[in-house]
């Protein structure tokens, strides 16, 4: 270029200015002598020469590359006109000046010949030959690239990104940069990130690594404790003769070994960590496959076991921990040079990940493990019209309907809902029957269950609470069947103190307030070597506590059905027996010393505990001193003299509970040893053996009457009052009196 002396004499001004921080005339210098050794695979050298001058002519501290490429290029279109340069060639040294403005290095796999701008490589490359400068003179320019930019965190932080983003990359795009330059690049970016690694402060940096090293660890363990856990469980119900045991020990032992070797693959880059990390993922996807194909079909001879589900959480957990070391293998690759040995981002994890899988082992997998047994081995049969409505039975003798064959079962395991009438049979069965016509409404029944439920009513006769033996208690819906919930696992042992409202009782001494899905309002506790016994109205709980340990006396005390707050306590000489509610009060029998017949009959207020009345027993009364409710009415069953066998008569009373006076009393020939049933009118109600056959036994306000009943009722089963309606036994069978 003629006359250029004065460009360049600009030029070499610019770069050696007072304010500049960076990019000074060293810097030049070391990309002019770089551009000497690549500009032979230019296709222009001129106008590489040129970008290469101009390329950071104009520099404001603090600006950007791409604002200061910007700058100089437009500095480079304004200043080569001057000196005659063509328009094309100004165009292309403008157009090389602004490439410089993104020095971010190519993608590994983004450059491959033939090249597509031979100029721009060769530029860049030159620009880029600081990186492979003399150690001391590249500490000098990333120093003053810092210090220009201003903040020092920030500038840290930023420079911190870029390193990483340039030694992630090929850090130069021809192939004669890469081999003279590229190594020692690579070896002052290093030494840089280093540094900067040692400056910035890192609480934080790793825990990702960490992370996936501790679940690699610890979801293997935990897959070894679930795997112990199912060796004690059985595949199916009923557990197969040739059922092989050794399954679960074998993933149990896999996966114990599995826990230190995926430890130490999550901390390697090396291929070796990463092949045996996905040795462990082919082995627990061949095991969930095995596993699924294998799964008992359920049917209502075999059910699924509890070993299914444990050991496809346990592969699952395996799979989990596999993976989790593939990746941190993978992630290490990158990450490995520049994580800080400790900080606290990876203490946490360590200190999160172990709690993490305690709670996916106590709240995720042992309950789907149990909602999985649950729902594969149980079935509900029938499509329930309208439930009918049953009429009070009159007993004349007749019969209103016959059940169909309930095997081992009877009337008086029935109870009453608001949609008919639920019996419990073997082999884990529950039935729902019409009260109207005793038609089959519909049937749930369990295969993991070969023993008859304990069932009770509650929600005001909306549900089925059923008690399975090794399953524990669910809620059936009364009106369809189906289960509603599921109680948790350690309320199987409970047993139920009341149904409506719903209390259970432990052993220990302790009282819980539950609603009809399990869950648990309150728990009252009436300390060691007590026996406790409750019983509750719409609102009150009232408890009584006998002290089996020490003289202390006996204690009553009461608690509010929704919060068990405690309202009340009293203390007596002896404990209170034989409690029923009625027309909202608590009605107990005073105890009569060694005797097993009461003293008096006592009402007492339950919310506040004063007696409302008191009925004292005939001294002459020495049997059962039976308790029932009908209505407002306490139906006392009693016998009018000594309990003997030679006594053969039987004394009903109806007590107003309203006023504590005697509304009716009855007395008839019939054994005081026959158990009753009690009917929502006030008519007791015992079968017996008459000259011709069965014959029900009516005692009510009316006076006594013998009614002969057909063939084929059990005289010796209890009958069952629902309501009005009264229910015998049959061969099998439930038998509705009209």
């Amino acid at each position: 270029m003629p006359g250029s002396d004065a460009l360049a004499d600009d030029l070499v001004a610019r770069y050696v200015e007072r304010n500049r921080r960076a990019y000074r005339d060293h810097y030049l210098e070391i990309v002019l002598t770089a551009l000497d050794s690549l500009i032979q695979l230019s296709t222009d050298p001129t106008s590489v020469r040129l970008a290469a001058w101009f390329h950071r002519a104009v520099h404001e501290p603090g600006g950007t590359p791409e604002e200061d490429a910007e700058a100089s290029a437009e500095l480079a279109e304004e200043l080569l006109t001057q000196y005659g340069v063509p328009p094309v060639r100004i165009a292309e040294v403008a157009r090389l000046v602004r490439l410089t403005g993104d020095l971010a290095a190519p993608p590994p796999d983004a450059y491959a010949p033939p090249r597509r701008d031979a100029n721009g490589d060769v530029l860049l490359d030159a620009v880029n030959a600081i990186l492979a400068s003399d150690p001391s003179r590249y500490a000098v320019h990333t120093a003053e690239v810092r210090r220009d930019a201003g903040d020092r965190k920030a500038a840290l932080e930023h420079r911190y990104g870029e390193v990483r983003e340039l030694l992630d990359g090929h850090l130069y795009r021809t192939q004669l940069a890469r081999q003279r330059l590229g190594p020692v690049a690579r070896v002052n970016l290093e030494s840089e990130l280093a540094d900067l690694d040692s400056e910035l402060p890192a609480p934080w940096r790793g825990w990702q690594q960490a992370t996936l090293t501790a679940v690699a660890t610890f979801a293997a363990i935990a897959a070894a404790v679930v795997a112990i856990a199912a060796s004690g469980a059985s595949w199916q119900i009923p557990t197969a003769q040739e059922e092989a045991g050794w399954p679960p020990v074998a993933l149990a032992v896999v996966a114990f070994c599995s826990a230190p070797i995926l430890f130490r693959c999550a901390r390697s880059a090396s291929q070796r960590a990463r092949l045996i990390a996905g040795a462990v993922v082919a082995i627990a996807v061949t095991g969930l496959l095995v596993a699924w194909a294998q799964a008992p079909h359920t049917n209502p001879a075999v059910g699924v076991g509890l070993r299914v589900p444990l050991l496809i959480s346990a592969l699952v957990l395996l799979l989990l921990g596999g993976s989790a070391a593939l990746t941190a293998s993978l992630l290490r690759t990158r990450t490995a040079r520049f994580l800080p040995a400790r900080n606290l981002g990876q203490q946490l994890a360590w200190l999160a990940v172990p709690a993490a899988v305690a709670l996916v082992l106590l709240l995720i997998i042992q309950p789907l493990s149990r909602g999985y047994v649950l729902r594969s081995n149980e079935r509900v049969e029938g499509s329930p019209q309208e439930a009918g409505k049953s009429f009070p039975s009159v007993l004349d003798g007749s019969v209103a309907w016959v059940s169909q064959p309930l095997p081992g079962s009877g009337a008086d395991e029935a109870i009453g809902t608001r949609y008919g009438i639920a019996i419990p049979l073997q082999s884990g069965i529950v039935e729902m029957i019409d009260a109207a016509t005793g038609e089959l409404r519909w049937r749930y029944s369990r295969s993991d269950s070969d023993e008859k439920p304990v069932i009770a009513a509650t929600g005001n006769g909306e549900y089925v609470l059923a008690q399975f033996a090794d399953v524990g208690y669910l809620l059936l819906d009364a009106n369809t069947g189906h289960r509603k919930a599921a109680w948790p696992g350690r309320t199987r042992d409970r047993f139920i103190q009341q149904s409506q409202p719903l209390l259970t009782g432990e052993r220990s001494g302790r009282l819980h307030g539950v609603d009809p899905n399990g869950h648990e309002r309150w728990t009252y506790d009436s300390g060691d070597c007590t026996e406790l016994g409750a019983i509750a109205t719409a609102e009150t709980v009232v408890t009584f506590i006998s002290h089996t340990c020490d003289d202390r006396p006996d204690e009553m005390s009461a608690l509010d059905v929704r919060s068990g707050k405690t309202l009340w306590t009293k203390t007596s000489a002896d404990t209170y027996r034989r409690p029923v509610v009625v027309a909202g009060l608590v009605v107990v029998a005073e105890p009569g010393g060694d005797s097993d017949v009461p003293v008096a009959l006592t009402a007492i207020e339950p919310r506040t505990g004063d007696i409302r009345w008191r009925w004292p027993v005939p001294p002459t009364w020495a049997c059962r001193t039976l308790l029932n409710t009908a209505g407002k009415y306490v139906i006392v069953v009693d016998c009018p003299g000594p309990s003997s066998l030679e006594n053969r008569r039987t004394v009903v009373t109806a007590i107003d509970a309203n006023t504590g006076l005697t509304a009716w009393q009855t007395q008839a020939p019939v054994s005081p040893r026959m158990r009753v049933a009690v009917t929502a009118d006030g008519r007791v109600i015992s079968l017996g053996r008459g000259a011709m056959g069965c014959v029900v036994n009516v005692i009510s306000r009316t006076g006594f009457r013998q009614v002969p009943l057909p063939a084929g009722i059990a005289c010796s089963r209890d009958p069952r009052a629902i309501g009005n309606l009264v229910l015998t036994s049959g061969q099998g069978t439930v038998i509705a009196l009209r």
